[in-house]
């Protein structure tokens, strides 16, 4: 099984590939190449920063949109998106302006705006992770957060609060993304990447 690791110079690749090899991953390839991405048996996207700086690095590699989109759409692999990488599958973000995302679930990243005096932004540290309902990938559990910007809109799969319900997890068929960093979420977070490599969705 290859699992392609999207390299749009925004995400800490070395911990979240460190991350899944922890988790049961033995053929991972970190690349922004979308003919090794049109191959993979399985997609992870991270991201780290703004999402308009994202969603600018992958749309400036030549083919990459359309290798997700086929890959992921159209043929139907699994697909994790970590953080930004999860914000990029709505369709517009409102971080320093108004950028593009992908439009793979209908909703838009805005920032958060938390009703209690004492919740800070950015939101920084662990809180729990309350499904929605019932899905293969998600348990309840604590994640290490780190955002300041959330996910409004469909399909959400699972929140967390802070001084107010925000968005964890998002997602529809194959695709799954989550705001937490599994990376950095200790054993929560390597039993969600182990079964995420074992999803048969």
């Amino acid at each position: 099984m290859t699992l392609a690791l999207v390299d749009i110079q925004s995400g800490n690749l070395l911990s979240v590939e460190n991350a899944l090899r922890a988790a049961g991953a033995s053929d991972v390839i970190v690349t922004a190449d979308p003919d090794a991405i049109a191959r993979a048996d399985r997609i992870v996207l991270p991201g780290v920063g703004a999402f308009g700086a994202c969603a600018a690095n992958l749309r400036a590699i030549d083919g990459l949109e359309a290798a997700l989109r086929s890959r992921v759409l159209d043929q139907g692999a699994p697909f994790l998106g970590i953080c930004v990488g999860m914000q990029l599958l709505a369709e517009q973000g409102e971080e320093l302006g108004q950028h593009r995302g992908l439009g793979w679930l209908p909703g838009n990243v805005r920032r958060l705006d938390p009703a209690g005096t004492d919740a800070k932004v950015p939101h920084m540290g662990w809180n729990d992770v309350v499904p929605t309902g019932d899905h293969p990938l998600l348990r309840r559990g604590e994640a290490y957060f780190l955002h300041s910007f959330a996910y409004d809109g469909d399909g959400v799969l699972a929140q967390t609060d802070h001084a107010g319900p925000v968005t964890a997890a998002i997602g529809r068929d194959t695709i799954v993304g989550v705001q937490f960093h599994p990376e950095k979420s200790q054993r929560y977070g390597l039993d969600l990447l182990a079964r995420f490599l074992e999803w048969r969705p």
